[in-house]
């Protein structure tokens, strides 16, 4: 079981890459408002006003997608979902995608069978 993290760059995407998950069959996850610290210290930190150049392109909000994932396997489809919908993940300002290891859980809806 793994918790999956994704971070979407583009919050116009947002519906898009929910269809994605129930798609693959992820059926739910915590969605949060998120912001990068780099665009935090750029525009709400006076001393780091100079790295406003270095954003440019950058969206200013994120979306932060958390979903435990029990079956495993539903992870390299997304991805590909994924870069399909955002862009290439390797690229910078699509997105960030990982995962980390799960060893309890409680509270978490039984799937259908």
């Amino acid at each position: 079981m793994k918790l999956m993290v994704f971070v979407l760059n583009d919050e116009e995407l947002l519906e898009r890459v929910l269809e994605a998950y129930t798609e693959v069959g992820i059926p739910g996850g915590t969605i949060l408002d998120s912001e990068g610290m780099g665009r935090f210290l750029t525009y709400e930190i006076p001393l780091f006003a100079g790295f406003q150049r270095f954003m440019k392109g950058n969206k200013p909000y994120n979306k932060t997608i958390f979903s435990v994932i029990r079956d495993e396997s539903l992870i390299p489809k997304l991805r590909e979902l994924l870069n399909e919908v955002v862009g290439d993940l390797e690229e910078p300002g699509t997105g960030i995608l990982f995962t980390v290891p799960v060893d309890w859980t409680v509270g978490l809806a039984e799937e259908e069978k």
